[in-house]
């Protein structure tokens, strides 16, 4: 099938750092892929397929920062839609809503400018990895704030074992696991 071997393609060229940024953590890198053309593009295919396949009707597509804005807006020039940026606190101009919610040692916060996504627009998160889902939920939890209607998340890389995805009660769609 030709969508598994571009996928696996992707999977091959993702690192992984033992140890980084602390120990016991094991890293995996997504910048390998962006210095490959061929399979960048391949990946971009494959979430640019998934999401007119399976997010009907989607009108913007919000990146997380900040890898987030790595593929989002080619995914919304492919699809021929917008773009919106979350963002960590003080970074948007202009008035915003806010999302506070919790790290593993502290707090963070999200902002989105406030007349970026019409109430009832339909959006996409998009963001290169999940972990434990703190920045997946705030995300949906900001998107509703703003009365966006969440189709779900898309990630290229979900850790499973963290359990991220329970965090939250929309969709997420991850292409590889670990």
């Amino acid at each position: 099938m030709a969508e598994d071997r571009r996928l696996q393609n992707v999977k091959a060229s993702i690192a992984a750092h033992p140890d980084f940024p602390k120990p016991g953590i094991l890293f995996r890198d997504i910048f390998p892929v962006l210095r490959n053309p061929p399979v960048f593009k391949q990946l971009l295919d494959i979430m640019t397929e998934y999401l007119q396949s399976q997010c009907t009707g989607v009108e913007i597509i919000v990146g997380l920062e900040s890898r987030g804005f790595l593929f989002g807006p080619i995914l919304a020039q492919n699809l021929n839609i917008g773009f919106v940026p979350i963002r960590k606190k003080g970074k948007l101009p202009g008035l915003t809503e806010k999302v506070t919610y919790q790290l593993e040692y502290g707090e963070d916060c999200f902002e989105v400018q406030q007349d970026s996504i019409k109430p009832g627009q339909k959006v996409v998160i998009v963001d290169d990895l999940m972990a434990t889902g703190g920045t997946m939920k705030a995300a949906f939890d900001l998107m509703e704030t703003i009365k966006a209607d969440v189709l779900g998340g898309l990630v290229v890389i979900e850790l499973v074992d963290l359990k991220g995805r329970d965090k939250s009660n929309k969709p997420i769609k991850s292409l590889l696991e670990y």
